[in-house]
């Protein structure tokens, strides 16, 4: 099954309509907009599509991010500049065979791009499973939106068809919904114990347990399992002690 293309805050149509048609080079067609500055539809994504209308016709819009990739289980964020975070950087080569076969057992992937001007912000890239980033002259090393997805529907494609179709797992992937969901939770357990200190570091604590939950590969049981130990924690200290082993 074919990654979203999901492009974060878009804002011209002609480059949404560029990658469209890149995308249907490749047989990509699940296109996700996210809050594109301009609105939808687009006359002239329409336009700069060069004919790629069944892409740009089936292109849903989400007001965030976190709506645009939950149902997926394996997300890659694109980007080219070197980030001060502890997430996994994969080639295209690489990255793209993790999620194709991610992709084989039957569950939901993604590429996120970002916007024109500065790409991708830390919280988007946070909520990806792994970055890939393009092995470019860094004398030169700016790519435009289309390009980018060009370049990753090609390679998609070319380890899509690569080896055969996977059985479908005894657990499936845990979606980014349910990551998100699970980091959320820790969130709210960890907030009253104290954890988040001193508070100008808490947005970046949160960030960082994010970053380790999204790359963690887990299985929905297993996100269940975890919820339900938080869950635990969460209940005042006798509650529910009498329950039967």
């Amino acid at each position: 099954m074919p990654p979203a293309i999901v492009l974060v805050a878009p804002q011209l149509g002609e480059n949404i309509g560029t990658a469209a048609r890149a995308m249907a080079n490749f047989g990509v067609t699940d296109l996700r907009l996210v809050a594109p500055r301009d609105g939808w539809p687009n006359e002239k994504a329409r336009s700069a599509s060069s004919g790629a209308i069944h892409v740009i016709e089936n292109a849903r819009v989400f007001g965030t991010l976190d709506e645009a990739i939950a149902d997926l289980s394996f997300v890659i964020a694109t980007t080219r500049r070197p980030r001060d975070m502890t997430k996994r950087v994969e080639g295209p080569a690489e990255g793209l065979a993790e999620l194709a076969a991610t992709a084989r057992t039957g569950a939901g992937t993604g590429i996120l791009f970002g916007r024109e001007r500065w790409g991708l912000e830390n919280d988007e890239i946070a909520r990806a499973n792994i970055i890939v980033s393009f092995p470019v002259d860094p004398t030169f090393a700016s790519l435009n939106i289309a390009q980018s997805v060009l370049l990753m529907s090609y390679e998609w494609r070319r380890v899509a068809h690569a080896a055969p179709t996977m059985p479908e797992p005894k657990n499936p992937p845990a979606t980014r919904e349910d990551v998100t969901a699970l980091w959320e939770h820790l969130n709210r357990v960890l907030t009253p114990a104290g954890y988040f200190r001193p508070p100008d570091m808490a947005e970046k604590m949160a960030r960082n347990l994010l970053l380790i939950l999204s790359d963690a590969g887990w299985d929905r049981q297993q996100v269940r399992t975890l919820r339900g130990v938080l869950g635990h924690l969460e209940r005042p200290r006798g509650e529910g002690d009498d329950r039967e082993g």
